[in-house]
């Protein structure tokens, strides 16, 4: 189910031209939370837009939720696909490893794009090669 409605999803936010940052669900998948992005950002209006096309879409397809929430992913915007770490090169992000190298596992720096499937962050103590398939999480660090 969790696959199929990713998709389902993915294709109603993308057919309304935004991007799918991320899709949370409860434990029972009582809530969902689906954060969305566009290029000159996410207003109040694009989430009642895509919410209540989304209630239309779970309708007929019969998913089963009690609580859909639609929402920008902030400032501290979570990286997920490959395409996110070049797309913010340059941002300062924090990145935490599913296993340690040496032993550290969160790392913060500037993204400097990726290469090799690697993404190659620019920390204090210089360039940093993190193997993409071993980045548990990664978001941007906003700055104020």
């Amino acid at each position: 189910m969790q696959m199929n409605l990713e998709g389902l999803v993915e294709q109603v936010v993308s057919g309304l031209g935004f991007e799918l940052v991320d899709l949370e669900m409860s434990p029972k998948g009582r809530l969902l939370r689906v954060f969305i992005d566009i290029e000159r950002g996410v207003t109040v209006d694009d989430c009642a837009t895509v919410s209540n096309q989304l209630t239309r879409v779970f309708e007929v397809e019969n998913v089963d939720y009690d609580r859909l929430e639609v929402s920008s992913p902030g400032l501290d915007r979570p990286l997920k696909k490959l395409a996110d770490f070049e797309r913010f090169a340059g941002q300062e992000a924090q990145v935490r490893l599913q296993m340690p190298i040496g032993n550290q596992r969160n790392f913060i720096g500037v993204l400097a794009g990726v290469k090799d499937g690697a993404v190659i962050l620019q920390t204090e103590k210089g360039e940093t090669a993190l193997a993409f398939d071993e980045i548990e999480k990664a978001r941007l660090v906003p700055k104020f």
